[in-house]
């Protein structure tokens, strides 16, 4: 007996022109998270007296005095912070990838004892909130007289405290046919040598991806250096911006805007560099 199919109710039938109106709730949402940022742009070029004032995007004024003068503001021209965020920035990005690499190898590729336990508790470091190790942390760094320095904040990426990007790496390790290892192994190369020569240029997408992340959170990071970093002549990018605001006087919101652009400016350089890997390695992290 042939069964009449029921007709699909109005709610649930697909819409005309349906790839149209996705795209452009999708763009209306774009600019609704891009309206800080504009905003931003738009109160960097416009008078400071103008800023609050006006409301809207396009300035009825146009001037550039926020930028001459929020780069010349501070002890030190603003390029100054700049560098100093570009060496604590670098270095954490170069010793992220050293040392979280190592151990996702280890737990990858290698056998010793209690490994899965080990593993366990690596992963179980995640779920600690920053705010609970920071206090014994800045104690440690004060017993060995590193405070106003910056190996406080590069020393943790040295030691491979950073979780996350080793569990990235080991899962994007495990993707990788055991064979090339065997077939290394059998030319007479050692763990060493397949960790560089053959594993590594492999990983290229999970090493851009780790070196992204890094550099965004250590370069956009306000608590841990203005934690540490107490002299202004070893300020960074988010520790000189503070400093344009000020609870008992006047703020300057122009120069601030402003050097927050340009301070905007690495970070996207540095995505958009990298997005195609980053895309690649988020899509096939944890596949078999």
């Amino acid at each position: 007996m042939a069964t009449r199919s029921r007709p699909i109710p109005v709610l649930f039938r697909p819409l005309k022109g349906g790839p149209v109106v996705k795209h452009v709730l999708l763009i209306g949402f774009g600019l609704v998270m891009l309206y800080p940022l504009l905003w931003m742009i738009s109160s960097s070029l416009k008078p400071e007296e103008l800023i609050f004032r006006q409301s809207g995007l396009w300035p009825s004024e146009i001037t550039f005095e926020n930028y001459t003068d929020g780069w010349n503001a501070l002890k030190h021209p603003f390029g100054y912070y700049l560098w100093n965020s570009a060496v604590v920035t670098g270095l954490s990005v170069v010793a992220n990838l050293v040392a979280c690499s190592l151990a996702a190898y280890a737990f990858a590729r290698l056998n010793f004892p209690l490994k899965k336990l080990w593993f366990a508790l690596m992963l179980g470091t995640i779920m600690l909130p920053h705010h609970v190790t920071i206090v014994p942390q800045y104690i440690m760094f004060s017993k060995l007289d590193l405070i106003n320095t910056i190996w406080p904040l590069v020393m943790p990426k040295v030691l491979a405290t950073d979780a996350f990007f080793i569990f990235l790496m080991v899962q994007f390790i495990r993707t990788l046919p055991r064979e090339l290892d065997e077939a290394a192994e059998i030319d007479g190369a050692g763990y060493w040598r397949i960790f560089i020569r053959v594993v590594m240029p492999l990983c290229l997408p999970a090493l851009a991806t780790t070196a992204i992340f890094t550099f965004i959170w250590t370069w956009n990071d306000f608590l841990s250096q203005l934690l540490y970093l107490n002299n202004p002549d070893n300020f960074t990018v988010p520790v000189a911006l503070r400093t344009f605001l000020d609870a008992s006087s006047d703020s300057s919101w122009g120069p601030m805007f402003a050097m927050s652009i340009i301070a905007l400016g690495p970070i996207f350089g540095f995505f958009l560099a990298g997005q195609k890997y980053l895309i690649r390695g988020v899509a096939t992290t944890g596949l078999k």
